[in-house]
């Protein structure tokens, strides 16, 4: 080591700056591929934690759904479970409206059992302290955030899409919006100056284009594991004949490099909702098959969602949690933050909620009319796709005109509507 210095302090200025700089692009370089490497490994994989309040979020699934009632019972149980709710406006009135509309849109007045339960998390310890900010915001508190209300204008943008996916792998669509804003709202806040000058004004969703990549935040290996279980019929995450097809490239495609356009494409977040789609679906038939059914569990399906197929070990006492994500000066896990709005009622005229949260179809996809829902999706100017005053189209900004939508779907028009009950 003395004989190097030496010999390196004997050498021209110009040697010096040269020999330092290539050690400077060889510890670049080794630093790349030991990232790319853990990568590969997992080894960047959030294990997560189990959620603290894993007992209420594992209760709400105990709670008995809608049965068989006469006219006169489904009256009296209506009559019974507005009172309850009138208790709860006079506290948290935002919340009450929600739930109630919930209700309505799906016609099932026992749905309010749950979902003021899943409320409890944050209302059980201040109902006795008055406070006035709680009658104009959601008792959620992340909830009562900017970035909330411009994702969920976001999310309505995309609702079209969103429930195309939800047909095409048989999940219903709410399931795959709680997978989006777990994502969504993480980058919000860890990215919160990129918020405020380009999500924030526009209100579109974030793409994702490291590791992790789209809208989901769905790794390349996930991406490439769903696929795979798609055409086996001996994986334990086998959806059926129907679904062998959904997720096949056109021929003489590039595999690889076809997967990220899927994946990291701003015309169209399809394929990010299909693979998401296809993820709570083949996780759900791998817990059925080994002898638990977690069909009705969201949170346990955002928690698998979020820590992937390496970690989804089907057993008889699972536990909610995920990756820690930090909204203003609380902690809270990815599956607690999917619970939360799956039975807040936000959203639900849009996405209502379904008895049958998975359902099996024997129709074959259009894959062509899925195929044909890419877009050009070379990377654009940073933040162009994003800005306010761009002349340029902000769901499509590779495009002055976007192609027209393969499912008729005009989303500059897309506005919440009501739906009735699936």
């Amino acid at each position: 080591m003395k004989k190097l210095w030496t010999e390196f302090k004997q050498r021209p200025w110009w040697r010096k700056t040269i020999d330092i700089l290539m050690v400077l692009f060889a510890l670049a370089g080794a630093a790349i591929i030991g990232a790319w490497g853990l990568y590969q490994l997992g080894a960047t994989n959030n294990r997560g934690a189990v959620d603290k309040n894993y007992r209420y979020l594992m209760s709400v699934s105990e709670i008995e759904q809608i049965k068989d009632l006469s006219p006169e019972e489904l009256d009296e149980l209506w009559a019974s479970q507005l009172d309850r709710l009138a208790v709860l406006a006079h506290r948290y009135p935002v919340n009450t409206r929600l739930i109630l509309q919930a209700a309505a849109v799906s016609d099932d007045p026992m749905l309010i059992d749950r979902m003021v339960a899943a409320l409890s998390v944050y209302t059980d310890t201040s109902l006795q302290t008055p406070n006035s900010e709680l009658r104009t915001q959601n008792a959620i508190p992340w909830m009562a955030t900017p970035e909330w209300e411009a994702l969920k204008e976001a999310i309505t943008r995309d609702s079209a899409l969103i429930r195309e996916a939800g047909r095409l792998t048989g999940v219903e669509p709410r399931l795959i919006v709680g997978c989006l804003i777990g994502e969504q709202i993480r980058l919000f806040n860890s990215k919160r100056e990129m918020y405020k000058k380009y999500l924030g004004p526009v209100k579109v969703l974030s793409v994702q284009s490291q590791f992790s990549y789209g809208v989901n935040g769905i790794k390349d290996f996930t991406a490439e594991a769903v696929e795979e279980h798609l055409k086996d019929p001996s994986s334990e995450y086998y959806m059926g004949p129907a679904y062998e097809h959904l997720l096949d490239y056109p021929e003489g495609a590039n595999i690889v490099e076809e997967r990220y356009r899927r994946l990291v494409d701003y015309g169209s977040h399809l394929y990010s909702y299909i693979y998401t789609g296809c993820i709570l679906h083949q996780t759900m038939l791998q817990w059925r098959r080994a002898g638990y059914d977690i069909s009705d569990r969201p949170d346990l399906l955002f928690t698998l969602f979020n820590l992937g197929f390496s970690q989804s070990v089907p057993k008889p006492d699972p536990m909610p949690g995920g990756s820690h994500i930090t909204v203003g000066d609380r902690e809270y896990t990815f599956g607690a933050i999917g619970f939360d709005f799956y039975y807040s009622g936000e959203l639900a005229t849009v996405f209502p909620f379904r008895h049958n949260h998975f359902t099996t179809s024997d129709d074959i996809a259009d894959i062509g009319a899925i195929q044909a829902s890419m877009t050009n999706c070379n990377r654009p100017e940073r933040g162009l796709e994003y800005r306010q005053d761009s002349s340029r189209n902000t769901q499509n900004p590779s495009f002055e005109e976007e192609e027209p939508d393969p499912f008729g779907v005009d989303h500059s028009k897309v506005r919440p509507v009501e739906h009735t009950a699936q």
